[in-house]
C-alpha cells in the first residue's frame, strides 16, 4: 500500500515513489517515460536514464482538429516508445505531473491499465539531487494494438449540458479563481491564451487543480486532507462527477485525484472543457 502520514489512497498502486524509480530503471517489462509541456527547459536539459519523452503538444494533440489523438495515433506513439500493451509504464513530468496527469488519462482511455505516475515528477526528483543524463534511449519499436476507447472516463459537452438539469452530476472546475470568476480569460501560466469569454459553467464549484499537490515537493496531499478539499463543496463519492479546465489537461489532474487517490466511482474528464464551452453561441455561463 502506498501510505502518506499513516493513510492510504484507495488505489495505491497507481504510484511510485522516486526512490522506487530510481532502483526500478526501465527494462523489457517497465517503460519510463518522461512528459513535458516544455521540453526544451525539462527532459532537453537531463531525464531519469533510459526515459523516453512524450511532448504533450506534439504527441497528444491531433495537429488538424481540436481533440486528442486517435486509436491509431496511440498505437503509434505506443510504437515510437517502446511500449507493449503488457508493458508497465512510469510516467513522470513538469509542472507537479500536470500533463504526466493527462497523459494517464490518454493510456487509460485507449485501455493501457499497466501504469503509473511517480509521485513529486522532476521537481521531488531533483529537489532529492538525483541523477539526470541528457543521452537519449534506443528503443526498439514494437507493434502496439489498442483496446477502443473507454468512453466512461470522457465527458463531451452534451454531457456537461445534461448535467445543467442533473442533481446528481457535480461539475468541478480546476481553473484559477479569477478564470472561474471571468476576471481573467486565460490562464496565469499562458496569458496569450484567451477564451472569448470569461466565466464558468453555471453551477459548478471552483477547486483549482494545485490544491491537492503539497507546494513543498509536488507530491499529492494525504487521503485525509483530500477529503477535506472536495467533500465540503459537494464533491462526494456518490454523485457523477465532471471535470473541466481551459482544455482538458488541468483537468485531469483532479480526475486522476478523485478517480484513484479517494476512489470514486464516477468520474469523468470533459477535455472539451472552456475552449468548448465559453467560446460556443448561445452557450449559459456564470460569472
Amino acid at each position: 500500500m502506498y501510505e502518506i502520514v499513516g493513510m492510504s489512497y484507495a488505489h495505491p498502486e497507481v504510484l511510485v515513489d522516486t526512490e522506487w524509480a530510481a532502483k526500478n530503471p526501465p527494462s523489457d517489462s517497465i517503460r519510463l517515460v518522461e512528459v513535458d509541456y516544455d521540453p526544451e527547459n525539462a527532459y532537453r536539459q537531463g531525464h531519469l536514464k533510459g526515459a523516453t519523452l512524450i511532448w504533450w503538444k506534439r504527441d497528444i494533440n491531433d495537429p488538424v482538429t481540436r481533440d486528442i489523438i486517435d486509436k491509431k495515433q496511440f498505437e503509434e506513439l505506443m510504437n515510437r516508445n517502446g511500449i507493449k500493451p503488457d508493458s508497465e509504464v512510469i510516467l513522470y513530468g513538469d509542472f507537479n505531473n500536470w500533463f504526466a496527469a493527462f497523459v494517464f488519462w490518454v493510456f487509460k482511455y485507449y485501455g493501457h491499465n499497466n501504469i503509473k505516475i511517480m509521485n513529486g515528477g522532476r521537481k521531488k526528483w531533483e529537489l532529492e539531487k538525483r541523477e539526470y543524463t541528457k543521452e537519449e534511449p534506443q528503443v526498439t519499436k514494437t507493434n502496439y494494438v489498442s483496446q477502443p476507447p473507454d468512453e466512461g472516463l470522457r465527458a463531451y459537452f452534451a454531457d456537461a449540458r445534461r448535467a445543467l438539469d442533473k442533481k446528481d452530476t457535480v461539475m468541478v472546475d480546476v481553473r484559477s479563481p479569477k478564470e472561474f470568476t471571468g476576471e481573467i480569460t486565460a490562464p496565469p501560466e499562458y496569458p496569450m491564451e484567451h477564451a472569448q469569454r470569461g466565466g464558468h459553467i453555471p453551477g459548478a464549484f471552483n477547486i483549482p487543480w494545485a490544491t491537492a499537490v503539497n507546494d513543498a515537493d509536488g507530491t499529492f496531499k494525504a487521503l485525509d486532507e483530500l477529503q477535506k478539499i472536495y467533500q465540503p463543496k459537494g464533491v462526494t463519492p456518490d454523485k457523477d462527477v465532471i471535470c473541466y479546465c481551459r482544455i482538458g489537461e488541468r483537468s485531469s489532474h483532479t480526475w486522476f485525484v478523485l478517480k484513484y487517490l479517494l476512489g470514486y466511482p464516477k468520474v469523468r474528464n470533459y477535455d472539451g472543457s472552456w475552449t468548448e464551452w465559453g467560446n460556443m453561441i448561445g452557450n449559459p455561463i456564470a460569472k
